[in-house]
């Protein structure tokens, strides 16, 4: 029995497939799973309790930022691209049988390898490869490396065969290295495979003064000790123009062709010249199709034929669940469709940037008090925290295909600074007189009870007293049977409760009233694209004498 966290015992079950029966390697590996159990299998998994919308917004913040990590909604590239992976690890092992003497027979070849130091030696001739190659081209941003590893990651990685005393790795993923180098490349690979199985290759062969070729060859014979089910090679972009891709592209050729391995190869547009160098490199990439992975289209939704059912466009679809994830109190108003195409403007569709906007734009209305998306916000986070990826948007905007691919690895930008910013101005206003801490004494029961009462339409400045005087008067009561008094005596004749003049609402400080108030709206269009006019006809608030006229007519 394994010790070591990386690596499973086999436990065999009928692939259900006659040609993948009898392979220990095959039978030992999850069942192949249905679209259904792919798209559960894929799935972020987002803790969203609607009582935390109410907590101090400090704690919100870091909520929100779990987005970012934890949010995954399959689309079709994913779901096709798990199908060809499963099907790459499992036609890989068809040719490397261990029950069958197919295995036995592809490591004599690697040692004749290493013996003669060439590459395409064998000793036996009818070995056959049943391995397949795929490229994956795509925009930083668009979803590749997470999608990788969420599919990968519904393999074990490692899994020990008691009978043949084999430890079959099913999956190996490597990062290029930034400086395009063939023998740091081989470096990385002896450190994967000591990190899974705790073994020594690093010292043993890396670290030793073998040359290129050598390493190659000692790579290569691993990776068949070890049954590796698919290589996975990402960054493929930083292989060097100047001599090292054409020898590291054609031991990719070998790996699959001859030792039997399956390889994918990751990169940015960048890499796309890599395989277009010419016809034979084109082909090298395309053993099982390359897939070049384009941002998400924003398409209308359009009826089913069949059905007669609106069908959501993956755009519609996407942003449709990620609206729901709002920890904001105000969180109320729909997804309009203005709101949807500002969204897509800014982000092009690159999955990356999409999530990144929703969640600063939430950590922004929170600072701002705002508890709503609104364009405004939208567009004043693009502007100020995403300045970094703004010539890779415009060039997506341009469809000039060489700007796109000029700047298509622009860096993601990280939201660890913003964050930080953002916990300070919270901070800050938490240590301000005015806080909620400080009107309730830090009774962190008030503090809910008031947010819950302003998320219900209350003014904030009318039930501080009340909630202190409930509170008060009623110290044993609960928060539920607090919140019918505080709603009775707030909707009492104010001038019986209340002595002091009406509160006024600074100019500044309108963005923090509710969405259809007339001053919310002449906030919004100071900075907004619609004018208060605009706004109130878009919420259909204007009346027309032109439908009307149409409509008696």
């Amino acid at each position: 029995m394994s010790t070591n966290n990386f690596v499973h015992d086999a436990c065999y079950q009928d692939p259900g497939i006659k040609k993948y029966q009898g392979n220990a390697f095959i039978e030992a590996l999850p069942p192949i799973m249905s679209t259904a159990q792919i798209k559960t299998g894929l799935t972020g998994k987002v803790d969203f309790d609607p009582k935390d919308i109410f907590i101090d917004a400090n704690r919100r913040i870091h909520i929100i930022a779990n987005l970012l990590n934890d949010f995954f909604q399959p689309i079709s590239n994913h779901l096709q691209l798990e199908s060809k992976i499963s099907i790459m690890i499992r036609q890989g092992y068809v040719g490397r049988n261990p029950d069958n003497g197919a295995l036995n027979s592809h490591m004599q070849n690697g040692y004749e390898r290493i013996q003669s130091g060439d590459l395409n030696s064998f000793r036996f001739t009818n070995v056959k490869s049943t391995a397949l190659s795929m490229a994956l081209i795509g925009n930083s941003g668009c979803g590749k490396t997470s999608t990788l590893n969420r599919i990968l990651a519904t393999y074990p990685q490692a899994i020990y065969h008691e009978k043949t005393n084999i430890t079959q790795i099913v999956y190996l993923k490597l990062d290029c290295p930034s400086n395009g180098s063939t023998k740091s490349l081989c470096h990385h690979f002896f450190t994967a495979i000591d990190k899974i199985l705790g073994t020594n290759y690093e010292t043993k062969y890396a670290l030793k003064r073998h040359g290129v070729e050598t390493l190659l060859t000692l790579m290569s014979q691993i990776a068949n000790v070890h049954a590796v089910g698919v290589l996975v090679i990402d960054e493929i972009q930083h292989l060097s123009l100047s001599g090292g891709i054409d020898k590291m592209l054609n031991f990719f050729v070998t790996l699959v062709n001859v030792i039997g391995l399956p390889v994918i190869l990751i990169g940015t547009p960048k890499a796309r010249p890599i395989f277009e160098s010419d016809f034979r490199s084109a082909r090298r990439g395309a053993g099982f199709g390359a897939l070049f992975w384009e941002p998400m289209k924003n398409l209308p939704s359009k009826e089913n034929p069949r059905t007669g059912k609106l069908s959501k466009s993956e755009w519609v679809a996407f942003t449709d669940k990620l609206w729901g994830y709002q920890w904001l109190q105000k969180n109320d108003t729909p997804l309009s469709d203005e709101l949807r195409e500002c969204w897509y403007d800014l982000s092009q569709g690159v999955l990356d940037i999409v999530v990144k906007i929703f969640v600063l734009s939430q950590l922004r209305a929170i600072v701002l008090k705002t508890e709503r998306l609104t364009i405004n916000i939208l567009t004043q986070v693009y502007e100020d925290e995403l300045k970094p990826v703004h010539p890779m948007l415009d060039a997506l905007r341009s469809n000039d295909p060489e700007r796109i691919v000029e700047f298509s690895d622009l860096c993601m930008p990280d939201i660890d600074k913003q964050l930080l910013t953002l916990s300070q101005k919270i901070e800050h206003e938490l240590n301000n007189e005015d806080s909620l801490d400080n009107i309730y004494h830090g009774n962190q029961n008030a503090k809910r009870l008031h947010q819950l009462l302003v998320a219900m339409d209350c003014n904030s400045d009318l039930i501080k007293p009340l909630v202190n005087k409930a509170f008060e008067l009623h110290p044993t009561m609960t928060m539920q049977q607090l919140m019918p008094i505080i709603l009775e005596w707030y909707n009492e004749p104010k001038e019986k409760i209340i002595k002091s003049p009406t509160p006024v609402i600074k100019k500044q400080n309108w963005n923090t009233l509710p969405s259809d108030d007339m001053r919310f709206m002449h906030s919004e269009s100071d900075k907004g694209p619609y004018s208060v006019y605009e706004q109130l006809k878009l919420k259909g608030m204007i009346f027309s004498s032109d439908s009307w006229l149409e409509y008696v007519g």
